[in-house]
């Protein structure tokens, strides 16, 4: 695997992968798991090459959040892309990508203001800047990504749309721990007992999963089992729970055309998101394991 610290280094590279077959993008920012791998085997699968960022982005996160003590296991990354395949990583420091005169960024008007949008104001202008960097940088046919992040995903959506960039989003399921829990870099900084914790939001759309079963469809409903479930435990600390269409990110009153039931919580110093496609849903999606994957169209 050839580790590329330059952008100019890395445009050189991608343009003789293209050359060969079809290029796959999944941008990280490290302390990977088998969420971040199951994106590289699913890149694989589909394109002639595949290509991995790690970059941790200091432009979506605000003062006070958690740049700074973010996972950062570089050496552990590089040996498990290494071990699955992947031919190049860029992996470029910050004044690389972000020379001393930056003052360009990229804001998706509306949509970038919803659900994490709101809670992290200015978040989605530093994730929607980064992934158009590396778009031009690697010049990928399809860029992969988690549904964990689903409002990132529609952010992304939109930006590809809007700026008329040549590349495919492609949505890959929630990989979760064997009692249910998200796959999340962050998981590695909760204790032994916020793990325990955590615990609640699986809880939360399990409980949900259960009512959609049972035929319920109102919105207004189902919100109301998940802030019941979290008001369970008061050591958690609910940022928002929601039920929105999933490509604008605006709430919806019934679940009957498909909607993203979406939560995120602070479990002690660590926020954490999760959520549910109700047009996708089957209960093995809330338990352990790799689900079915879905393609999600720019």
């Amino acid at each position: 695997m050839q580790i590329i610290r330059t952008v100019h280094e890395m445009q050189l590279a991608c343009r003789n992968l293209t050359q060969k077959g079809t290029l796959g993008l999944v941008p990280t920012m490290g302390a990977l798991h088998e969420g971040h791998l199951s994106l590289v085997r699913r890149a694989q699968a589909e394109c002639h090459s595949v290509a991995a960022s790690i970059f941790v982005n200091p432009t979506q996160f605000a003062a006070g959040e958690d740049y700074e003590t973010y996972p950062r296991t570089f050496e552990d990354d590089c040996a498990k892309l290494e071990a699955v395949g992947v031919e190049l990583l860029f992996a470029p420091r910050a004044t690389e990508m972000y020379p001393a005169d930056s003052s360009t960024f990229v804001e998706v008007g509306g949509i970038g203001d919803r659900l994490d949008g709101a809670s992290r104001p200015g978040h989605f202008r530093g994730v929607a800047t980064v992934v158009a960097k590396l778009f031009h940088i690697v010049g990928p046919d399809r860029a992969y990504f988690g549904q964990k992040d689903a409002a990132q995903i529609a952010v992304l959506r939109a930006m590809v749309r809007h700026l008329n960039f040549p590349v495919q989003l492609v949505t890959c399921p929630i990989v979760r721990e064997r009692d249910g829990l998200a796959m999340s870099s962050r998981n590695r900084n909760l204790s032994a007992q916020d793990r325990s914790r955590a615990l609640v939001l699986h809880r939360a759309l399990e409980r949900v999963c259960h009512r959609l079963e049972a035929g319920e469809v109102r919105s207004e409903i189902l919100k109301r089992v998940l802030v019941q479930v979290f008001a369970e435990d008061e050591s958690v600390r609910l940022d928002y729970a929601e039920i929105v269409e999933p490509h604008t990110l605006l709430p919806v009153a019934e679940t009957t055309q498909g909607a993203l039931i979406a939560v995120a919580a602070w479990v002690g110093s660590t926020r954490l998101i999760d959520n549910i496609l109700t047009d996708n849903l089957a209960i093995e999606t809330l338990h352990g394991g790799h689900g079915s994957m879905e393609e999600m169209h720019a």
